[in-house]
């Protein structure tokens, strides 16, 4: 690779000008930013690069929030259920929850959305029953049933911004904390574009204006004890987005009132992981209403003062939605996102947005997220960096991406130069690749794909937050795995699948648990739905199932599709049946050796008909069941690794016809490639810590032969070979 430049945004500080500007010629930035807790000197400033510079609107206005209390954002928290022994129960409301996180809000507004709940029965108890005691922070509930069990949901102020609030735990930040302003308030809005246009005009240097998304935070909630001190946290969950007077402008918008029991669903609050409801739905679109009118007015804002405004997409990003069809009204003129993995960077491809910028990790911070060192002793952020660029990477030769960067301390890179030297490789391997995608996109098979799932298009390439926070879903490593393969892919929800969506798919693909948005709960027992897909599987499809796809009870089987996988689960009510026996065999070879899967209990064929290719303690793992001119195939799990991510993708050839091996695969499953046609260039990738050698079948010429191309690639490493044609 030749040295180039652009394309990459570098974190400056100040205080360390002359790092900052080696650093930033040495990577090929064109841009500098500054980080939460930092800031640019004017020799930075004016050493001739875009800045970026960094807001969250609704933070860092300590000054105006102590003088408006009242103005703070709010949410609903529910207390733990509390067993009633006698026929009175005293609750105190923030005995479970982070002191430091909350406050009760008991205005009288606010107050009249609280509920108490009798949670034995699912009922909630009348107001004549129970008394606030404010001095104490407590609820007595009087006249109830001895041995029931009662929670009390109330409206509480968030005092404590969390982003803040974990940057001080994770930095160890000796600083006042930061508390968030709601903008449903009309002063709060006058404040909010004021404040706006007086930034504006004293930072005349800024390019761009780098929103920390916009005014509703994903939810976190903290806990009193630290053994359990992250009680809750869903990045798309609207939870936090509540306050009594938007309760208000809900009313009188939709004609019904939301209740503190809409939000805290039985304790389980609005998990992005469950499929949504019509109050849910409309509660959504009412914040996605408020969220797109303001922001508008503090981007036009920015426009006028020849600014661009780019946001990013994690923190505050709840309202913003970039897959819902509304996202181009904000008038963005870039999106960031923070990426530990492929899917995250194929979220951000995705958005129609004139800039996809990705933030690479590890951040220059101390501790990763996880508490693991980076940049201290006991770190390696130089094997962070390629394992984090190894997930990303394999992405990005699918999609386009326009910028790359880093966010945090710049002066913790200074006693470790071998990650300095990476980083240097990694942005002149993007800068190569986005030169391919510029000139054309790359081969892709012809089989094309659509995960089908409860949110469809609202949630593509994502769940509800990063890989490791939802790992415990089979979706979520599905996703990571189709990242970067040779495959289109669509994300479909159950109304699309009506409205023709599968016209244009060869394979769908249903993974998760049982009752879960992924899986599709209550969607299932629409008999359209059934007989769509049927129908769509007889006349040639492929419905790959993993898990307990199309699972729900009230039917013949607990598998609504069981008919065309061939297999179904039993969940007590078949103890007294008999099981189809079977043996486990691959003669086609159509998995690759060292698929390895999680066995789920109590799976069985329905009719023996189903071939079964790997199983696991007389568990099948894998089968496929001809159906009519299509399939149906069955994972009872998927764990994303480099074997698993190879078994996905050459049953995805198969279901489609095109074989298990072609060109542009590489016979090292350790191993992927990506070939752009326009540019003339194969791309190789090592995506293990070892040497490999890889053999790629590469089109010639001749139509009638078949070249094949041998390279050897370093741990991590990647190859950019010229093919001719």
């Amino acid at each position: 690779m030749s040295k180039t430049s652009g394309g990459f945004t570098l974190p400056g500080e100040s205080g360390y000008e002359d790092l900052t500007l080696k650093m930033a010629q040495k990577w090929g930035a064109d841009v500098i930013r500054d980080s939460d807790g930092t800031a640019l000197s004017d020799e930075i400033i004016h050493a001739g690069y875009g800045i970026y510079s960094t807001i969250c609107i609704i933070r860092d206005h300590n000054a105006w929030a102590r003088e408006n209390q009242d103005k703070l954002q709010q949410t609903f928290l529910c207390t733990p259920a509390a067993v009633a022994v006698s026929e009175e129960v005293t609750i105190v409301l923030l005995e479970s929850f982070f002191a430091e996180q909350f406050r009760i809000n008991d205005s009288e507004a606010a107050f009249k959305y609280w509920q108490v709940y009798d949670r034995t029965t699912d009922e909630p108890v009348d107001k004549d029953k129970w008394e606030y005691y404010k001095e104490e922070g407590s609820v007595t509930v009087k006249g109830i049933t001895p041995f029931h069990k009662y929670t009390v949901s109330f409206l509480a102020y968030r005092i404590w911004e969390e982003i803040s609030m974990y940057n001080h735990t994770t930095n160890h930040w000796e600083k006042e904390h930061l508390m968030q302003i709601d903008p449903r308030y009309p002063e709060t809005q006058e404040y909010m574009l004021d404040w706006m246009k007086n930034w504006c005009e004293t930072h005349p240097d800024t390019t761009v204006v780098r929103f920390t998304s916009m005014f509703y935070n994903f939810v976190w909630i903290w806990g009193s004890d630290e053994r359990n001190r992250s009680l809750f946290s869903d990045w798309g969950s609207y939870d936090f987005t509540v306050s009594d007077r938007a309760l208000d402008e809900f009313e009188k918008q939709y004609g019904y009132r939301m209740t503190a029991e809409d939000f805290i669903h039985q304790g389980k609050l609005h998990v992005t992981h469950m499929p949504g409801n019509p109050r849910k739905a409309d509660w959504m679109a009412f914040v996605n209403d408020f969220v797109i009118s303001f922001g508008k007015k503090l981007i036009d804002l920015v426009h006028s003062y020849g600014k661009k405004a780019y946001v990013f997409y994690d923190d505050s990003w709840v309202g913003v939605e970039p897959y819902n069809g509304r996202f181009q009204e904000f008038g963005f003129n870039g999106l960031i996102k923070c990426v530990f993995s492929g899917y995250e960077a194929r979220l951000c491809a995705g958005v129609d947005v004139p800039v996809h910028e990705l933030r690479l990790h590890p951040y220059l911070f101390p501790v990763g997220l996880g508490g693991a060192p980076t940049f201290e002793e006991g770190g390696d952020p130089t094997l962070d960096a390629k394992k984090y660029w190894n997930s990303v990477r394999r992405a990005l030769l699918r999609a386009r991406i326009d910028r790359i960067g880093l966010g945090g301390y710049l002066h913790l890179v200074e006693n470790y130069p071998d990650f300095c030297d990476y980083i240097e490789k990694v942005a002149d391997e993007f800068r190569l690749i986005r030169s391919f995608h510029d000139a054309g996109k790359p081969y892709t098979i012809k089989t094309k794909v659509a995960v089908l799932h409860s949110w469809g298009r609202l949630r593509s390439w994502t769940l509800s937050g990063h890989f490791h926070e939802t790992y415990m879903h089979d979706l979520i490593h599905v996703n990571e795995a189709l990242s970067g393969l040779p495959v289109e892919v669509k994300f479909i929800s159950f109304e699309d699948l009506k409205n023709g969506a599968l016209e244009d798919v060869d394979v769908v693909i249903n993974a998760g648990t049982a009752g879960s948005a992924w899986s599709g709960g209550d969607h299932w027992k629409d008999e359209e739905i059934v007989t769509l897909l049927t129908k769509w599987v007889y006349e040639g499809g492929t419905f790959l199932g993993v898990n307990e796809p199309s699972a729900v009870e009230g039917y013949d089987n607990y598998f609504r599709m069981a008919h065309v996988l061939g297999i179904d689960e039993d969940t007590g009510a078949k103890v007294c049946h008999g099981k189809w026996a079977f043996e486990a065999s691959d003669p086609e070879g159509i998995l690759p050796k060292g698929t390895s899967l999680e066995a789920r209990k109590n799976r069985y064929l329905t009719d023996g008909s189903a071939r079964v290719l790997l199983a696991e303690g007389g568990e099948p793992l894998v089968t496929v069941h001809d159906f009519g001119k299509g399939k149906g195939i069955y994972l009872a799990s998927f764990q994303v690794n480099l074997i698993n991510t190879r078994a996905l993708y050459q049953l995805i050839r198969y279901a489609g016809g095109e074989g298990l091996s072609g060109l542009y695969m590489t016979d090292n499953l350790y191993t992927e490639c990506a070939y752009y046609a326009e540019s003339g260039r194969l791309v190789v990738i090592n995506n293990s810590e070892t040497e490999q050698t890889a053999v790629i079948p590469v089109e010639s010429g001749d139509k009638d032969f078949v070249l094949a191309k041998q390279v050897t690639l370093a741990p991590y490493d990647t190859i950019f070979l010229e093919v001719s044609r």
